[in-house]
């Protein structure tokens, strides 16, 4: 029976901050999760050639929300890990992209009800093949960041991708990548 890193990684140590974003220490991830404690994590918008990004569509496993479409890449910062450390492992583990330049652009505040978190946007561009970590991503679809924002094909989206989203496409200019 394959091991699943979603149950694994329930007991891995994560970063937890404060709400300016300043270390407290590192907890195991289930606790973050079950205290909603502010923590770090990273998103990657991962663009094609033609403007498109690549969504994935969340297991039923995730430990926050299952099901979910999530237009960008990434996770927890774990104990021990910077931003640009956690966005390279998590772009290798989730979609199988290596070796591939990421730009990191800006930090960002997001919480609801569901979580707190400080996250690090990075974007890249890649149009090679993916090799899905299926425990984590059921599948990827191809969407412009404006089909995403207007929700053109009424998904549910991971809402702290979705401020990411909003906040990138100010960065930009609204032109994309």
């Amino acid at each position: 029976m394959p091991s699943n890193p979603e149950l694994q990684s329930s007991s891995e140590n994560v970063v937890v901050v404060d709400e300016s974003n300043h270390i407290l220490g590192a907890v195991p991830r289930r606790q973050m999760r079950e205290e909603k404690l502010c923590h770090r994590a990273t998103y990657v918008f991962v663009f094609n050639s033609k403007g498109q990004l690549y969504v994935q569509e969340r297991t039923l496993s995730k430990d926050i929300y299952p099901g979910y479409f999530e237009p960008a890449t990434g996770g927890v910062v774990a104990e021990g890990e910077s931003y640009d450390v956690a966005a390279v492992r998590e772009l290798a583990e989730e979609l199988g992209i290596e070796d591939t330049p990421l730009k990191p652009l800006f930090h960002f505040y997001f919480h609801n009800d569901d979580c707190k978190v400080w996250g690090r946007v990075y974007s890249c561009q890649y149009d090679g093949d993916l090799t899905l970590q299926e425990e984590e991503v059921a599948g990827v679809v191809m969407e412009y960041p404006e089909e995403i924002l207007s929700n053109r094909y009424s998904r549910k989206y991971t809402p702290d991708s979705l401020l990411a989203l909003k906040r990138l496409m100010h960065f930009y200019g609204d032109s994309g990548n």
